[in-house]
Order: C-alpha cells, then sequence, then structure tokens
C-alpha cells in the first residue's frame, strides 16, 4: 500500500497504478434534475441518493445538471488552443504572476503527492471572478483577487467565464443537495457561500506512452482541498478514484455528465461521514487528455467545524475548526513549487 499525505492526514491507497474497469451501474448516476426545480419531496430523494453514493462508494455523476451543453463545449473547444502557445507565452501569464493563483501552471510545477516527482499536466486556472470594484479585493485575501488572461485571446476569456458562472449555479444547488443529505434545510449553507472561493480549471494531460514510472503521472494520488469538485470530462479517460474497498476504479467521462467528489471541507463538516476521495489520473490513451475540475469552497473567512448532528458516542468529532480560506491557502502552499521556492 501507498501512504498519501492530504490536508486531512495521511491515507492508504492501493501500489498499483492499473484500475479495475467497472460496469456504469456500479458507479452511482444520479439524476440531479429535481434540484433544479421546486418539489421538495423529489430534491430529498435527490439528497438521499448523494448520501447513500457519498458514504458507500465515494464519487458520483450526476446528469440532467442544467449547464448547457453548448457551453461545456466552448470552453473545451477553447482549451487547446491556449496550451498550444509557446511556452515562453504561457509563462507570461504564471501562476506567481497573479494574487489568487489564477493562470498558467507548466508540467511538473505542481506536485499533488509529496511522494511523487510532480504532475505531468499543464493547468491555466480562474478563481472567483469579482468586479474590480468588490471590498474583497482589498482585503488581501489571497483567494481573492483578478484574474489574470493570455494576451488576443478573447475567445478563451469568454469561453471560460461562461463556463464559470453556470457551473458556479450548479455549485450553488448542489450545497442546497448537501445540506438535505446532511439532515438540514436547503438553505443551510447559504450564508456563507455569499462570496465563496473556487478555483477552475483546464488540465491539459498528454499521453503517456510505454513504461510509466509510477512517481510521475497525469496528477498523484490527493484528496481536493474544497467542500466538491465538479468534474467535467472531454471524451479521453484518464480518472480513476479510490473506492471504499481501498480499490482504484475508473471512471470514464459518461456524456452529459459530471463526475463529483467530496473535498477535505465536506469531510471536516460531516466528521468523515462523508469521506474526501482520493482519485488521480492517468492518460495512456495515446491522446491528449482535457479535463476541467471546478473546485467550489466557501466565503474564505467560514469556520468549518463539525456539525452537531454529525457527532455521537460511537463517532467522536475527528477534526479541529479550520478557516476555510487559511486551509486551501496551506494546501496550496503545500501543493506548488513556485510557493515553496520563493521568499
Amino acid at each position: 500500500m501507498d501512504l498519501v499525505k492530504t490536508g486531512n492526514g495521511v491515507r492508504q491507497a492501493a501500489a498499483e497504478l492499473s484500475a479495475r474497469e467497472v460496469p456504469f451501474h456500479e458507479i452511482p448516476v444520479i439524476d440531479f434534475g429535481p434540484m433544479l426545480g421546486n418539489d421538495p419531496v423529489a430534491k430529498q430523494t435527490v439528497a438521499d441518493a448523494l448520501r447513500e453514493a457519498a458514504t458507500k462508494v465515494g464519487f458520483f455523476y450526476i446528469k440532467n445538471h442544467g449547464v448547457p451543453e453548448e457551453i461545456i463545449k466552448a470552453m473545451f473547444d477553447a482549451g487547446p488552443a491556449f496550451f498550444a502557445l509557446s511556452l515562453d507565452e504561457k509563462m507570461k501569464v504564471h501562476v506567481k504572476t497573479s494574487t489568487n493563483n489564477s493562470g498558467y501552471t507548466p508540467l511538473l510545477e505542481e506536485n499533488v503527492n509529496p511522494q511523487a516527482k510532480g504532475d505531468l499536466h499543464e493547468a491555466y486556472d480562474i478563481a472567483a471572478e469579482l468586479p474590480p470594484d468588490d471590498p474583497a479585493l482589498a482585503e488581501g485575501k489571497g483567494l481573492y483577487g483578478v484574474n489574470i488572461w493570455p494576451e488576443g485571446m478573447p475567445g478563451f476569456r469568454k469561453a471560460m467565464l461562461a463556463y464559470h458562472f453556470e457551473v458556479l449555479k450548479l455549485g450553488r444547488r448542489l450545497f442546497g443537495a448537501f445540506a438535505l443529505a446532511l439532515g438540514q434545510a436547503e438553505d443551510f449553507f447559504e450564508p456563507m457561500i455569499t462570496k465563496p472561493t473556487c478555483a477552475q480549471r483546464i488540465i491539459y494531460y498528454p499521453s503517456q506512452d510505454g513504461a510509466i514510472d509510477e512517481e510521475l503521472i497525469g496528477i498523484g494520488a490527493h484528496s481536493d482541498y474544497e467542500c466538491f469538485t465538479i468534474l467535467a470530462q472531454h471524451e479521453v479517460a484518464a480518472l480513476q478514484v479510490l473506492n471504499t474497498a481501498g480499490e482504484w476504479i475508473a471512471a470514464p467521462p459518461i456524456p452529459g455528465t459530471y463526475v463529483i467528489n467530496i473535498g477535505d471541507q465536506m469531510a471536516r463538516w460531516s466528521n468523515d461521514i462523508f469521506k474526501s476521495t482520493l482519485h488521480r489520473a492517468i492518460n495512456t490513451t495515446g491522446r491528449a487528455r482535457y479535463s476541467a475540475p471546478f473546485f467550489l469552497g466557501t466565503n474564505y473567512d467560514t469556520v468549518i467545524d463539525v456539525l452537531p448532528g454529525c457527532v455521537s458516542a460511537e463517532h467522536p468529532r475527528k477534526y479541529e475548526p479550520v478557516i476555510a480560506g487559511d486551509y486551501v491557502q496551506s494546501r496550496f502552499d503545500a501543493t506548488y513549487g513556485y510557493r515553496q521556492t520563493e521568499s
């Protein structure tokens, strides 16, 4: 077994690089459509299915999510044009030039698993898109700031922002479903997501052909930092997720769906009733792979503390309270090379 260091402690994962192929019916696919409507009974049915998936399987797909397919397609169409730029051009918008970790990350500069050599992907990130006069920009909190963009690519910016705002709407609905799944009112999280921190990425994974160094894969085993992740996959399979039996499960793209996984903060809130799921990506298809994870958290100053209903004599408190934004910043510090080498 491998040991993987995460923000919520050290966890075990199977050492092999292959993943078990399973029929789609073994990976829960939840019809999210009722969360876009007004029927409380139907919404609770969605929440019950979400709770079942989050506690017993650890990850799930959602369909009928409400994000227009043309918005998703435009985002995926725009990404390759940026990654095709010369390295010199891409480095002009390196993440170190921003105040909110937005911009370009080159090959191997990110390393989510400290036991590995680096992650074999390139990425472009944007954070919460706020107006220039928003008071949060003057507060000096690193997850808020003005996003940076490559020059001469207005179509890239337009496609990324159109996608950003649509997925943010979906994320707010997911917060409502998670609240119901935790036995809270649907609007429980709303005061904590009036200005949520988030990170939207488009990632390019080159194919790894031939022998693979297990310490050098597309992205190493890790858990995500925020409350949950909304992942769009574009055609090429590479995602592997560790299920609760300790097996690496292939999670291939299913048209019309997102993959949702629990992040460290939701795990803390639920006292590990919902577990943040270890996952990784290994692209051996011979084709370029693109994916678009949207990591959604809460307002920066939200205190993530175990909910009272998630603590019992049989399930005592596991985590101390943390400030949401500080927690994410600490994980960025541990992950990005430029944050560790600069004074």
